[in-house]
């Protein structure tokens, strides 16, 4: 029985990491989604392609290059998807095989029952609190943030486009 609860465990645990090691697949680096509310109250939504000294430059939805001069921008804010989704499955895999293999580990098996209907009760519980976490977790990440920058100094804007420039496709436009 404990050779096969190994090999369960091992099996679970091999599944877990290849499902959720999507997010470490080489990708294109892409820039933050931006909103720009200009002071005319016209809105510009984009990707950020770079931070040029004077301007904005987006990559808007049709695929057509948007530049946005900093003088017209009332507020940036920088849309920011959601990770609750991914969090949440995460911390409930994790939380219910880390349960469930441990409480499987420690508890002596009682006559008549099953082996496994002790891993899933163990994990299943654990998991919900955990995935409940992770999804308030990456909500709370994806929270959009907004920087204002109408009214603000030079020293203020610049030190603004230097956090938006770390965000950009192209960073170190020159």
């Amino acid at each position: 029985m404990n050779e096969k609860r190994k090999k369960l465990t091992s099996l679970f645990l091999v599944f877990s990491l290849v499902a959720l090691s999507g997010n470490l697949m080489a990708k294109e680096r892409k820039g933050a989604k931006l909103a720009i509310q200009k002071k005319d109250g016209q809105e510009v939504m984009g990707e950020l392609i770079t931070v040029k000294p004077d301007s904005l430059l987006l990559l808007d939805s049709e695929g057509v290059d948007v530049s946005v001069d900093i003088g017209d921008v009332k507020a940036i804010k920088i849309v920011k998807r959601s990770k609750a989704y991914e969090l949440g499955l995460a911390a409930f895999l994790i939380a219910a095989t880390i349960r469930g293999v441990g409480h499987s580990m420690l508890r002596k098996e009682k006559v008549g029952t099953e082996p496994m209907q002790h891993f899933f009760q163990a994990s299943i519980g654990w998991g919900l609190y955990g995935g409940a976490a992770g999804i308030i977790i990456g909500m709370a990440m994806g929270i959009d943030k907004t920087i204002k920058i109408e009214g603000k100094s030079d020293v203020e804007i610049d030190a603004a486009l230097e956090k938006l420039r770390k965000k950009a496709r192209v960073p170190n436009y020159q």
